[in-house]
């Protein structure tokens, strides 16, 4: 019988992270040698083998000339249907010469030009893998999958060789996990090369993309791999420094690029004030160098800034003026503000008058909202500003401008980030800057969200037979108003419901909305099934196919979570009532925790949990998830920073709701293993040994209600004799070892055959019989450990053999 979408709660469950508390149940166990997270419980087992083993598969090349010809332009074709990183080649700053001498190896933290310059050389030597600039393109919606395919293209288009097993990684990653990504696009590719060194992939701007820290924690697969790929990463954070999450799994080495000296800057800047236009001769002087040399601070972003503004063609004051303005600045960059005097004078000098200043205020906030570039036309069209002042201000910002557009778009509006440095965009977003210039993003995002929803009574009617073209407006606004609406109108019900937006979107039809929604799916995956919605009537609204959608896209396995938390964050508006849509958003938001260790998210999927309580006040039948949903996120919180007081707080829910779930009710067993497992956790933070039995009662109580064959039962069987061992470490009581060996023996039984489900439970047990042996000398134990460590190695071959590896020898310390 199909799913009812109607059907309370059905959305918000699968939404849910899973219901039940612990490190071992039977979906994770199922993922031991593919993820690294479930090795964290299955101490003294070291799972480098199964982690970085190689993973190369043969190709088996057609010998005919002409089939041969074929496949290649079909391969090559499926290749170009990958995500390919923007044309950068009239975005690039010339490297300096020896700027920077320093060697650069493994994993560095550099500037944008040197990236450039490592790519080039690198290239030339034959060993550049691919190169990705993430300050060219807007990220917010680049997951790292999308990134990952992005680098696989370049691998492809550097390395013909390699293409047949990036298409093989085309047809078997769809819905895979980041790691299966980065082994099936990447490693496997660039294995087939046999290259007698590694190969280089540069990923420019990480500090510029949401997901960084993501990605960074999965190359921690390549740690084993530094003969065939190395990685260079620029960032303007040391990420070992910073402490960002999962770093200490990877094997890295940081580079740090200070100031570069003064020799050089001024050599820079002699060479670049060579050809400024000078009027009548008034040229710079010695001294002028010696002085914009000692202002820069030793930044070269500060120094190509100077030039850009000294050869804007347009200003209205001669280059010796500008340059006299500058000199006779008394700031030097260094201190708090940096570049922001920089900036501020020539933001002053470009837009004099309060209107010019107006205009300049609404284009950035606009271009800073922008998702994707758009014609003049559209772009007018969209942010309400005439074209001829548009061009008026791409002019007078070039000055200003790091890099400059693609060829060929220059009748095109872009993005800011693939325009200005990230310096500047900071600087008009910052609190401090003068309100003259400061811009509200949230604004530009409000007016944008607006004009899209105005434009969707424009889109084409739906056939069954056609799928006619989107013009590029409409593309954009199908794809983009959500997200726009989203960053520009207040999650409050209360205020949103006096917002344009609301009553804007009230009077949109619900046939509408639906054909939106279809064409919505359709744009983003243009390959899957059509998006069916005719459980959907009129008296659900909008609030329900947004969350339909949400699901989906979590779903798919794809890079589309700004869409799904745009989905959830415009649901929660519109259905302001409804504690499921909350919860949602919520469980979406402590996925992103999960994924990049983001505490912001985090803390607001907390407070969006607690609204969800608030909607469901005793005796609300479903009060129990909610309290288990709030009690899990804070149980996640004191995992993240310790924070005792968020674990008293979950314990104390979790409480509530195991008393609102009586003996008969079908949840209590749940509610029973999560209360135990946070009691589990106050016990290894302070020692409680009444914490520690409590838990050990709570854990046999679940145990008992979870009879076989029921789904739960080895999750309990696990938490139990988890308990147990805490109990006996602490007890040294022989009894409880015998209890907690038994169950691991019955969990080995009811645990599937194949090494991706047993590998995990085989190590337990043998931890718990050799603790036993130690003290007994038991010639049983022994022999089973024997037979069990067997096992092990079958295991580990048949592992082996169906991933078609060779063994590797990985005891040498290899770096990324």
């Amino acid at each position: 019988m199909p799913f009812n979408l109607k059907r309370p709660k059905f959305l918000s469950r699968l939404f849910s992270p899973s219901n039940d508390r612990g490190s071992s149940s039977t979906d994770e166990r199922s993922q031991i040698l593919t993820s690294q997270s479930i090795f964290r419980g299955a101490r003294h087992f070291h799972m480098r083998d199964f982690l970085n083993a190689p993973n190369a598969t043969h190709v088996n090349v057609v010998n005919e000339a002409g089939t041969h010809r074929n496949t290649d332009n079909i391969e090559r074709g499926r290749l170009d249907t990958l995500p390919k990183r923007p044309d950068m080649s009239g975005m690039r700053v010339k490297y300096l010469p020896n700027s920077r001498q320093a060697e650069v190896e493994e994993l560095c933290i550099g500037k944008s030009t040197l990236a450039g310059h490592l790519s080039d050389e690198f290239r030339s030597a034959g060993r550049l893998a691919g190169f990705v600039s993430l300050g060219t393109f807007p990220t917010d919606a680049s997951g790292p999958e999308t990134i990952v395919k992005m680098i696989a293209h370049e691998i492809g288009s550097i390395h013909a060789q390699a293409i047949p097993k990036i298409v093989e990684a085309m047809d078997q990653c769809h819905g895979t996990s980041l790691e299966n990504h980065l082994q099936k696009y990447i490693l496997e590719p660039l294995r087939s090369l046999n290259h007698p060194q590694p190969l280089i992939i540069i990923i420019d701007a990480m500090d510029e993309w949401r997901d960084a820290a993501l990605f960074v924690q999965a190359i921690a697969l390549f740690n084993s791999e530094s003969s065939i790929v190395k990685f260079i990463l620029t960032d303007r954070l040391n990420p070992c420094a910073a402490r960002m999450s999962g770093i200490d799994r990877v094997s890295i080495y940081t580079y740090s690029l200070g100031p570069i000296s003064n020799e050089i800057i001024k050599t820079y800047f002699n060479k670049y004030l060579g050809t400024i236009p000078w009027v009548d001769g008034r040229k710079a002087s010695p001294g002028d160098v010696e002085k914009l040399t000692e202002l820069s601070g030793g930044l070269p972003v500060w120094a190509s800034t100077v030039i850009a503004l000294l050869l804007h063609p347009f200003s209205q004051s001669p280059p010796h003026e500008i340059l006299a303005e500058i000199v006779g600045s008394r700031r030097q960059v260094g201190g708090a503000d940096r570049l922001g005097e920089l900036y501020r004078n020539a933001l002053r000098r470009l837009f004099p008058s309060s209107d010019a200043q107006t205009l300049f205020r609404q284009y950035i906030g606009a271009i800073i909202a922008l998702q994707e570039s758009l014609s003049l036309l559209d772009f007018s069209m969209l942010a309400g500003i005439p074209p001829h002042l548009i061009n008026r201000m791409q002019l007078a910002l070039s000055a200003v401008q790091t890099r400059s557009p693609p060829p060929g778009s220059e009748k095109m509006v872009h993005p800011a980030s693939t325009l200005f440095h990230l310096s500047f965009l900071e600087y008009v977003q910052s609190t401090p800057t003068e309100t003259s210039f400061a811009i509200s993003v949230y604004n530009s995002h409000s007016a944008f969200g607006l004009t899209c929803l105005n434009q969707l009574s424009s889109l084409p009617a739906l056939s069954p037979h056609h799928n006619f073209p989107l013009r590029p407006i409409q593309r954009y606004v199908v794809k983009h108003w959500l997200y726009h609406l989203s960053k520009g109108t207040p999650r409050s019900n209360g205020q949103w419901s006096r917002t344009n937006h609301c009553s804007t979107l009230q009077t949109i039809p619900a046939s509408t909305q639906k054909q939106w929604a279809i064409l919505f799916w359709r744009t983003l995956m243009p390959d899957e099934d059509e998006l069916r919605l005719e459980d959907v009537g009129e008296e659900d609204g909008m609030g329900l196919t947004l969350r339909i959608l949400a699901y989906q896209l979590g779903k798919s396995g794809g890079d589309y979570w700004g869409f799904q938390m745009a989905c959830l964050e415009v649901a929660v508006r519109i259905d302001a009532g409804d504690a499921d849509a909350w919860s949602e958003l919520g469980c979406a938001l402590e996925s992103l925790h999960v994924h990049n260790g983001d505490i912001d998210a985090l803390n607001e999927a907390i407070s969006l949990h607690c609204e969800a309580l608030s909607l469901h006040p005793a005796p609300h039948p479903d009060r129990p998830d909610s309290l288990n949903r709030l009690a899990t996120a804070l149980g996640s919180l004191h995992e993240h920073n310790g924070d005792i007081d968020a674990l008293n707080e979950a314990i104390s829910l979790h409480r509530e709701a195991l008393a609102l779930r009586p003996s008969s009710h079908p949840e209590r067993s749940i509610s029973l293993n999560n209360l135990a497992y946070d009691l589990q956790s106050l016990h290894s933070c302070n020692g409680d040994i009444d914490a520690l039995n409590e838990a050990l009662s709570l854990y046999r109580e679940a145990l008992a209600l979870r009879p076989a064959p029921h789904s739960g039962r080895p999750l309990s069987l696990d938490n139990l004799a988890k308990v147990l061992l805490s109990q006996f470490e602490q007890s040294r009581a022989m009894e409880v070892l015998d209890e907690a060996i038994s169950l691991r023996r019955e969990l080995l039984v009811l645990c599937p055959p194949g090494p991706r489900y047993r590998a995990g439970d085989v190590i337990s047990l043998v931890e718990l019989l050799e603790k036993r042996h130690e003290v007994t000398g038991d010639d049983q134990d022994r022999c089973e450990i024997k037979d069990l460590k067997a096992e092990l190695e079958d295991l580990y071959a048949e592992w082996k053999e169906s991933h078609n590896l060779e063994d590797s020898d990985d005891s040498e310390d290899t770096d990324s």
